[in-house]
């Protein structure tokens, strides 16, 4: 499929057992951006009527990037400079997939059960195909992405904890360990929505809001469902897609919220897939619903202050 400026989406979009870290309550503005214009992305891809259910993307090399779309265990190698897919490798298998992560030659498909495809060697005819049950407690697992550093690969599910676990109003994040094979027991980060809200409020960043009670004031209504998550390959931040709030947050490793930003739905319609080229920049893909699918590509600009960092 061809790309299309900028100008012309716009105008379509009109009418068409480890403890996690301790999350300070007090949050600190980042002093500078985070080195993206999301308002403006510098390309536009219109991707093909079989990614119009994309639901996840991972980085290949620096002109391709691999999709999933939540149907068939079925990857999608998408070719930047032709603006087409150029390969499609069918493993045969149908279900909910939701995110996807590489690991060198290795590919890790998820399932929303929390069931976790490695595909080993998958550029290759003789791939192997192993399937790992991770045992993550929640549901709707739609997040995944290859922390590096430890050597493990980050999961969110969608579902939220029961109003009686007394965490309804935390998102958390697991871990699997690559050596294993096994599920990290405690959650590896731990996000309290009270943080975010706070956050938002005190960077001044309009996100939706409760209605007013008497006497009250109007508070945040946010519910930062967590549709994906990537770590910047430069600045070790993990950054989370939730679709439905349209928003945008960068976590430190030390679990502190360092940037926020809302999603502009004329172009974020459905963010459900994020990830980073190896010069930091970003890829965001977008769920077709009344409009096509689509994949928004934001050069890396990092401030002086930023590369200083």
């Amino acid at each position: 499929m061809k790309k299309t400026s900028l100008i012309f989406f716009i105008l379509f979009g009109l009418f068409t057992s480890c403890d996690y870290p301790s999350q300070n309550k007090k949050t600190v503005v980042a002093e500078t951006p985070i080195g993206y214009n999301l308002t403006a992305p510098d390309e536009i891809y219109v991707l093909p009527k079989a990614l119009q259910e994309v639901s996840g993307i991972i980085e290949i090399d620096s002109t391709n990037i691999a999709c999933i779309q939540d149907e068939r265990e079925i990857v999608f190698i998408y070719d930047l400079n032709k603006s087409r897919i150029v390969t499609q490798m069918n493993y045969g298998y149908s279900g909910d997939y939701e995110g996807i992560a590489r690991v060198g030659t290795t590919l890790y498909i998820l399932r929303s059960d929390g069931e976790i495809t490695e595909i080993l060697n998958y550029d290759s005819e003789k791939f192997k195909r192993s399937v790992y049950t991770t045992g993550i407690p929640l549901k709707d697992n739609e997040g995944i992405c290859y922390d590096e550093r430890n050597n493990r690969l980050l999961i969110t599910p969608k579902e939220t904890p029961g109003k009686d676990s007394g965490n309804k109003d935390k998102r958390f994040i697991y871990g699997f360990d690559l050596i294993s094979k096994t599920l990290i027991t405690a959650p590896v980060f731990s996000i309290d929505l009270s943080v975010i809200e706070s956050f938002a409020l005190e960077n001044n960043i309009k996100v939706p809001m409760k209605e007013k009670k008497k006497g009250k004031k109007k508070e945040p209504d946010i519910k930062f469902l967590i549709s994906d998550i990537a770590i910047h390959p430069i600045t070790g931040r993990l950054f989370m897609l939730s679709s439905v709030d349209k928003l945008l947050v960068a976590l430190n490793m030390n679990n502190e919220i360092e940037y926020m930003e809302r999603l502009n739905p004329g172009l974020f319609n459905q963010p459900e897939g994020i990830t980073f080229m190896k010069n930091g920049d970003m890829y965001i893909s977008n769920e077709g619903k009344k409009k096509p699918p689509t994949l928004l590509r934001f050069k890396y600009k990092p401030s002086e202050g930023e590369l200083s960092n």
